[in-house]
């Protein structure tokens, strides 16, 4: 169990303690911070995103290289946990604020990487999937970001069920790859990752409010980015799947 000082701390003196700990302005300050962080962090996505969709060959050349083997996802799936690990480390380290911004800076033009071939795709057949999806998270994003600060409930507990949940997917999508599988459990398995996400986004927005240390809105606001990022994926395959 963790142990706080229960003293008054004067406002202002506070550096590096818990949000749930921290006085209202150092507490408000760091949700500020971290929002602001995430907003600009889906920004720069969103711009990267376009970058690279209208002014590269990039996203058919990923595409013709994903169809020459089956393995090819597998490299890109292995590459992207293991950058997106370093870059979460890096954001989270104690070192420097730079190391901290270049964590989120790596993490950020990975996502955009490795969502190229989905949005290329849905470009051409199902232009209408992105705003939607886009929309679709806004709104959720939105409803449970309210719920957790109105009720300011500790979905801390839900650690190791998000976990499990994301090794199931894991191993999933890797026997997918070797074994085909049908359109009714791929829909299931989408609707069961959008769940996965909302839990994701519930877990680490309850985190900012009990649980991060107040000058760590870089490593917030990459958590957040990393749930939005997968509620997105999961939601734009649905809404493609309509066509």
């Amino acid at each position: 169990m963790a142990y706080y000082n229960d003293q008054p701390i004067p406002a202002g003196q506070w550096a590096d303690g818990p949000a749930a700990a921290a006085p209202v302005d150092a507490r408000m300050a760091f949700i500020q911070r971290t929002y602001l962080h995430l907003t600009g962090a889906v920004f720069a996505f969103a711009g990267l995103c376009a970058l690279l969709l209208y002014a590269t060959p990039l996203p058919e050349i990923m595409l013709s290289w994903l169809g020459t083997s089956r393995l090819s996802w597998l490299v890109i799936l292995g590459a992207f946990i293991g950058v997106g690990w370093m870059a979460e480390s890096w954001a989270r380290s104690d070192s420097s604020k730079p190391v901290q911004y270049l964590g989120l800076g790596v993490y950020i033009v990975a996502e955009a990487i490795i969502f190229l071939p989905m949005l290329y795709i849905a470009m051409k057949v199902a232009p209408n999937a992105i705003p939607l999806a886009a929309g679709t998270t806004v709104l959720l994003f939105g409803a449970l970001t309210a719920s957790v600060f109105l009720t300011k409930h500790d979905f801390s507990w839900t650690r190791g069920l998000l976990s499990v949940g994301m090794i199931a997917a894991l191993i999933f999508i890797g026997i997918s790859i070797f074994v085909p599988m049908s359109e009714g459990l791929w829909l299931f398995f989408t609707c069961a990752m959008i769940f996965l996400a909302c839990g994701y986004i519930l877990y680490y927005t309850s985190n900012i409010l009990h649980h991060y240390r107040t000058d760590q809105h870089v490593a917030a606001s990459l958590a957040l980015f990393a749930a939005v990022a997968l509620l997105f994926w999961y939601l734009l395959q649905l809404f493609m799947s309509r066509d």
